[in-house]
């Protein structure tokens, strides 16, 4: 397939960051924020390839070479798949930070092949873009899990019934839910999170977890609020990771005691989520996991408060 490039010379496309396990749904479950997320820009160059222009926001700490960066490889393997010879340039603005448990790679990942398609014009189905955004994340971070990527790309709620082949059902976004995401200053990469968890899980766990996960899918698609909230418990994940996030416990009871549905790590962390009915509640839960942060730890925090995203990565006007 020849895909022919757009006469724009230059796009720009939003991916939001992400919230991925949601307590019960370790490498499976996610939802996409509104805000923050990165940017990246891609403009038409002559010879074949991808050339990363610059990185802003990085701290100078990501590599150019697209092979081994997350959006240069996520556009690389657009391209290999629409068997196009024409090249590509990207400018990748970070508005994610990184190692931080909201889907940085992912969001860098997503943004460049939905830029590069639309240079391309749009030749490209979603899934398609899923699966090359799904090698990006490899590249960056040496995992394939498409519970980042996919809320990223699709918006909203999803399930990642399986990473290989993806196969990923869009769950429904009750009216009104809003999450708070507390970001302390401080990183925690995956791999070694994930180290944590070791290779079994006891099957009462096990059992437990599932009856969550099917109790957070089934409130979505009722809105019930208070199964939602009862679903939003980790029983295998975060018992193991909470240590690596000061004051965890403290800022879980914060949020609930404010009003929140759950709360729980984001993805491996070190970002703890809280989920709320209302963007109202969610500021509330916020403050109080901001608070109860500063009382366990000197470090500084950012706190993200929207709406659970119903909209993905699209195209926007240049930063």
């Amino acid at each position: 397939m020849q895909a022919k490039l757009s006469r724009a010379r230059m796009i720009a496309a939003y991916a939001p960051g992400s919230v991925s396990n949601v307590a019960c749904g370790f490498d499976v479950l996610g939802f996409a924020m509104d805000e923050p997320g990165d940017i990246v820009i891609a403009g038409q160059k002559d010879d074949p390839g991808v050339r990363i222009e610059k990185i802003h926001g990085d701290g100078g700490r990501l590599p150019l070479d697209p092979a081994k960066n997350t959006a240069g490889a996520a556009a690389l393997a657009l391209l290999q798949r629409l068997e196009t010879t024409r090249g590509v340039t990207l400018t990748i603005h970070k508005g994610l930070p990184l190692a931080s448990g909201v889907g940085s790679s992912g969001a860098s990942a997503v943004a460049a092949v939905v830029a590069v398609n639309e240079l391309l014009g749009r030749p490209a189905s979603l899934d398609l873009l899923l699966t090359c955004a799904m090698v990006g994340e490899q590249a960056g971070c040496g995992a394939t899990h498409p519970d980042n990527v996919a809320p990223s790309l699709y918006g909203g709620f999803i399930l990642a019934r399986s990473a290989n082949p993806p196969d990923i059902v869009r769950l429904p976004v009750p009216e009104g839910l809003a999450c708070a995401v507390l970001h302390p200053h401080v990183e925690i990469e995956t791999g070694a999170a994930r180290a944590l968890l070791g290779e079994t899980v006891p099957l009462r766990d096990a059992v437990r977890q599932w009856g969550n996960l099917g109790g957070l899918v089934a409130a979505l698609f009722t809105n019930d609020r208070a199964l939602l909230s009862r679903s939003l418990e980790d029983v295998i994940a975060e018992p193991k990771r909470a240590g690596l996030v000061p004051g965890f416990f403290d800022i879980k009871a914060a949020a609930l005691a404010a009003g929140a549905l759950g709360c729980s790590l984001s993805g491996s962390g070190p970002s703890v989520f809280a989920l709320a009915g209302s963007l109202e509640d969610a500021q509330r839960a916020g403050d109080a996991m901001v608070k109860a942060f500063a009382s366990a730890s000197n470090v500084g925090a950012d706190l993200w408060v929207s709406l659970v995203g119903r909209q993905g990565a699209r195209v926007v006007s240049r930063p």
